[in-house]
């Protein structure tokens, strides 16, 4: 489990988003918060945006963020090298994003979970580790994806 993670979200995150970060603070997780500060309307991107470059860029381990459905924030973060942001509206998904995936950038949905779900969500994405493995080598091509695409090259050729 990480001890430290960077959150985000937009107005439609924003309450669920306070409640994580105190579920964070109990778990002794240090956590910086990149906003929003309120439900006034602000745009998605502004924030996922933040967290995604700062775990892409290493200063934080992973990082949280929170929109109403967490499709745009999915959007977001995935445009960011090395980011494995995932989407999870249940235990199962948590888990397996992790244990598979090694996903790094944890989506919640504000407007689709309720506060109990989330807790488990948050709780169980923390606590599982990834498998490694198979899944590693997997994750390997994906790497070699992005440094495809970034040098301009046909990243889908074997």
């Amino acid at each position: 489990m990480w001890n430290r993670l960077i959150i985000g979200s937009d107005h439609a995150g924003f309450e669920r988003k306070e409640e994580v970060k105190s579920l964070l603070t109990r778990m002794k997780i240090d956590v910086t918060d990149v906003g929003t500060t309120s439900a006034e309307a602000v745009d998605y991107p502004d924030f996922g945006c933040q967290v995604a470059e700062r775990v892409s860029s290493g200063e934080f381990p992973a990082g949280i963020l929170l929109c109403g459905a967490g499709v745009g924030m999915t959007i977001v973060a995935n445009k960011f090298p090395g980011i494995r942001a995932a989407l999870c509206l249940d235990t199962y998904t948590a888990e397996m994003c992790r244990r598979h995936n090694d996903a790094n950038v944890l989506i919640l949905a504000g407007r689709r979970t309720d506060s109990a779900t989330m807790e488990k969500i948050v709780k169980l994405w923390l606590s599982t580790e990834f498998e490694g493995g198979r899944h590693q080598r997997r994750l390997d091509k994906i790497r070699e994806i992005e440094e495809k695409r970034g040098k301009g090259t046909e990243p889908c050729q074997n």
